[in-house]
């Protein structure tokens, strides 16, 4: 049987994780492009109303984004582990696996949403103008929701095959072409969030076609064969890529929740702020993302292959870049935020002043993002699925209290401190957890050094 290719295990820790690490940030960075140049064009030829459309369909899009993350992180992460243990067979399975159930979940998503998308945006407060430009935006989103959950979950697949680099051309090839129409579709045809739409929809496709392509290639390690979807191998997938799903329906939930209160306690000037500031924000969540997401085919591989001392020194490192340049960004924003803000609009005191309010409440701890991110990747990386869903579950549930009973009592400063005082809270919890696990893992270590030593010894 051929080997699978391997993460070379004579390149170092640092070595091994910028490899995956740089291409993922670049990967996520430009496809968070996908939204921050929807937000440019939307501010500057759409308007207020516009951004706070947009906003109203942010928690749903997060959904169809969170499937994709399923998928592609589950998936990923299985094969790469099958890689680390040289089990060519599985990686095949695990491929066919991955891209039956973006098919099967694509088409359930589109029922979903087209059914029940309209109900959505009127829970969060959607009326009006805002209600017509969200659900038109939605709408068309709806309808190509297998793109959006491929366009999410194959470059993944792709990186995980040892092939980072392909992965993030593939990504930059769809974020340049959304780029491009979305000045035809918006500055020159007037075509508004529908026409947003239509410019991702045709930017994902790109990015699919080239991912399958590549599998069907001879630059692929794990060649696409025909084969039936693996259930135990779905389950598995499922398992490990719930809690980034979970990861995303509390993103979803976060966001609709804060649409509501925003258009309870302030006004549509408050909610396209809160784009504003989400789109600022955004920068740094792709950046950690794309961090954070380097560090599972190495974690998971090293786990496959008993090298605990390697998982240790990677998340280490992980830790400190991830928080240490959310640390920076807060202070960057706060030092100059009228010139980030002029990025979405420009011309409205108003919305520029409620802007800067939210940047600095809302991102005070932004930082904190990052790790909890980290931390339910890493868990996925060493298959503690459980642990990862806490974490995702858990952010989740801590959210509630703050959201509901803050604005009571500071009106809309209480809806922009709502995420950092819990993220705060909720730090106090998985820190400790994740320090648990690496413990162990040194423990492992440890115990494989004295029996080497002992082998060494005997001889």
């Amino acid at each position: 049987m051929q080997a699978a290719p391997q993460v070379q295990p004579l390149q170092s820790v640092a070595g091994t994780f910028w490899r995956f690490a740089i291409p993922s940030i670049v990967a996520m960075l430009v496809s968070g492009l996908y939204q921050i140049i929807d937000g440019f064009f939307v501010g500057h030829f759409v308007g207020a109303d516009g951004l706070a459309g947009i906003n109203m369909a942010i928690p749903l899009l997060g959904l169809i984004m969170g499937f994709g993350l399923l998928v592609g992180m589950g998936g990923g992460s299985v094969l790469s582990n099958y890689r680390g243990e040289n089990n060519l067979p599985a990686t095949q399975a695990t491929l066919v696996t991955s891209l039956c159930l973006i098919i099967l979940i694509g088409l359930l998503a589109t029922v979903v949403f087209i059914a029940f998308g309209q109900t959505l945006l009127n829970l969060q407060g959607a009326t009006g103008v805002t209600l017509e430009l969200s659900w038109s935006y939605v709408q068309t989103m709806s309808f190509g929701a297998l793109i959006s959950i491929g366009a999410s979950a194959m470059p993944m697949l792709v990186r995980n095959d040892d092939s980072p680099n392909r992965a993030t051309v593939f990504i930059v090839a769809g974020a340049l072409t959304n780029i491009v129409l979305d000045y035809i579709f918006l500055g020159y045809l007037d075509m508004g969030l529908r026409g947003a739409a239509i410019a991702t929809l045709i930017a994902q496709s790109i990015t699919c076609i080239l991912c399958l392509r590549y599998f069907t290639s001879s630059k692929a390690k794990t060649k696409l064969a025909l084969k039936q979807l693996d259930k135990a191998i779905a389950i598995r997938i499922v398992q490990l890529g719930s809690s980034n799903l979970v990861m995303f329906i509390y993103f979803s939930f976060v966001m609709a929740f804060h649409n509501l209160q925003f258009m309870t306690y302030g006004n549509t000037t408050q909610l396209a702020a809160f784009a504003i500031v989400g789109y600022l924000a955004s920068c740094y969540y792709f950046f950690a993302e794309g961090l954070v997401s380097g560090l599972q085919p190495p974690v998971s591989y090293y786990l496959g292959a008993k090298q605990y001392n390697r998982i240790i020194k990677t998340v280490k490192l992980a830790f400190s870049v991830t928080v240490g340049s959310g640390i920076a960004l807060i202070i960057l924003l706060n030092l100059f935020p009228e010139f980030f803000i002029s990025a979405f609009a420009s011309g409205d005191s108003a919305l520029v002043a409620a802007s800067k309010n939210g940047i600095r409440l809302h991102l005070m701890a932004l930082f904190l993002d990052g790790f909890l991110f980290m931390a339910s990747i890493y868990f996925v990386a060493v298959g503690k699925s459980s642990q990862a869903l806490f974490v995702s579950v858990g952010n989740i549930l801590i959210q509630i209290p703050f959201l509901f009973v803050l604005p009571k009592y500071l009106g809309i400063d209480g809806v922009w401190l709502a995420v950092p005082l819990s993220n705060i809270a909720f730090v106090l919890i998985v820190l400790p957890m994740l320090l648990i696990n690496l413990k162990g893992l040194k423990k492992m270590h440890n115990q494989q050094s004295d029996i080497a030593a002992r082998a060494v010894a005997y001889q």
